[in-house]
């Protein structure tokens, strides 16, 4: 054969090798998302493929049989086609043995440097851009290959399922998808600019709903507004000037003991028609949905769907009230500023670049979105900014009680009755942040120690 014979046969051998290449990558890379959908819209190419993902086994034997093949084809010829004109360049200036040696190296680096860069690097590069695109156009020769091949891909196929089998390893590939897999291809759109980043915190949020439990979204007990039932009608009309809500709580005696709830447009329908307000009547009270605090609001969700209701009052394990709870509070934690920026804004007010100011009762969910944060300390024993507080300081906190984590300084600024009501949150610059991290705990009682010894030093003098 004459080198530019060996030649033709080379670059035949590297089309066909580059041609394995670009059918393993593609059914590899191929996403069963966009394959479906390209099926759907009448591609049938894409049902082939999919066909082929759910049993790939035939498929990528008759690949790496090809390329196998390809590439022992490739090193004959081309030692063959190389080595004599490399070995009769090299004996000018070296013995025969040495010329024979070079001559043979040269060859096998030049061959294989052909077969790695232009059959394996460059088409798997090319087929890892658009593996969908590609994999529908191999699939009608190799299925030729397949036919040819088929004794060789039987026996090999026996022989790895047999080795499967010893190994005790998965035969098929497992096709779940999992939140974690969706919540990765919504970051990759956002980053690549198909996704707004608000619209990827929405579909984020739906997945923490299962996580959340509900009190990281309820009115606190402390901020309910409700009737007792003997209330009088100019108690009730003054409630509802001070604190419009469209739904209140009806109790009978002290907030524990809930009966029911009464909706603001019963009220202003009476009060439109000139009737008085009474809540003895009890056509005015509907039955109230009860829900324990540790369920998620996932759960409570689906509560609202079976009783066909949109309040809920939570209680604790002690069947004490702690706090009440409405599907437009659940759907604001997954909307989050889209649908209620406003809400956001009373807890988190921002004061300049670098601080805020925010509500002791902020969910520690909302507090971690606003500073970027990933993770907080003991984030299983709290719910709340507050809660967090409490925890890392083991015990009450008091005003100018100060915490440092993350790189951030929180600050209590301002207690009513042993309840946390607004906190100073200031970033701290780099340097400053790293040396303070390792002892969160131990840097926030050192400042509240020394804020009281302060406050002693004031009063004796």
């Amino acid at each position: 054969m004459s080198v530019s014979q060996s030649l033709a046969v080379i670059v035949l051998l590297i089309l066909l090798s580059a041609f394995f290449s670009v059918a393993e990558i593609s059914l590899a890379a191929s996403r069963r998302l966009r394959l479906r959908q390209m099926a759907d819209d009448g591609n049938e190419g894409a049902e082939h493929a999919l066909r082929v993902q759910e049993q790939p086994g035939e498929y990528f034997t008759v690949v790496q049989v090809g390329q196998n093949a390809v590439a022992i084809l490739g090193g004959i010829v081309g030692e063959g086609a190389f080595s004599p004109a490399l070995t009769e360049f090299f004996s000018i200036w070296f013995s025969p043995s040495l010329s024979t040696t070079l001559g043979f190296l040269l060859s096998f680096f030049i061959v294989t440097s052909a077969f790695i860069l232009l059959a394996d690097l460059l088409p798997r590069r090319i087929s890892m851009n658009e593996p969908e695109r590609y994999v529908v156009r191999v699939l009608a020769p190799m299925r030729w290959f397949v036919v040819i091949f088929k004794p060789v891909i039987w026996f090999y196929n026996l022989a790895t399922d047999a080795l499967f089998r010893l190994l005790g390893l998965p035969a098929t590939r497992d096709e779940r998808i999992t939140s974690d897999d969706i919540l990765a291809m919504t970051e990759a759109g956002t980053k690549a600019g198909v996704l707004a980043a608000r619209e990827q915190q929405v579909i984020a949020n739906v997945f923490e709903l299962d996580s959340r439990i509900v009190a990281s979204a309820m009115t606190q007990r402390e901020r309910i507004a409700f009737f007792f039932k003997d209330d009088a009608d100019a108690i009730i009309r003054a409630r509802i000037a001070e604190e419009p809500f469209s739904t209140y709580p009806v109790c009978d005696g002290d907030i524990d003991h809930v009966i029911g709830y009464v909706d603001a447009k019963d009220l202003f329908q009476r009060a439109l028609n000139n009737q008085p307000l009474s809540l003895q009547d009890g056509s005015l009270i509907h039955k109230v949905l009860i829900v324990p605090d540790r369920l998620s609001l996932a759960e409570v969700l689906e509560q609202f769907r079976m009783v066909h209701e949109d309040f809920a009052v939570i209680v604790n394990e002690y069947s004490r009230v702690v706090g009440v709870v409405t599907l437009n509070d659940v759907m604001s934690t997954v909307m989050g500023d889209l649908v209620s920026p406003s809400d956001e804004e009373e807890q988190i007010i921002r004061r300049d670049e670098h601080s805020w100011l925010i509500d002791g009762v902020t969910p520690v969910e909302d507090v971690m979105r606003v500073l970027h944060l990933d993770d907080m300390p003991h984030d299983d024993e709290y719910e709340t900014l507050g809660g967090f507080l409490m925890v890392m300081l083991r015990r009450v906190p008091r005003r100018t009680d100060a915490v440092i984590w993350g790189g951030y300084k929180f600050e209590v600024l301002d207690v009513d009755s042993y309840r946390i009501d607004q906190v100073m949150v200031t970033q701290l610059p780099e340097p400053a942040a790293e040396s303070a991290a390792p002892s969160a705990a131990a840097a926030a009682k050192v400042q509240g120690s020394a804020a009281q010894a302060h406050a002693s030093k004031s009063s004796h003098s």
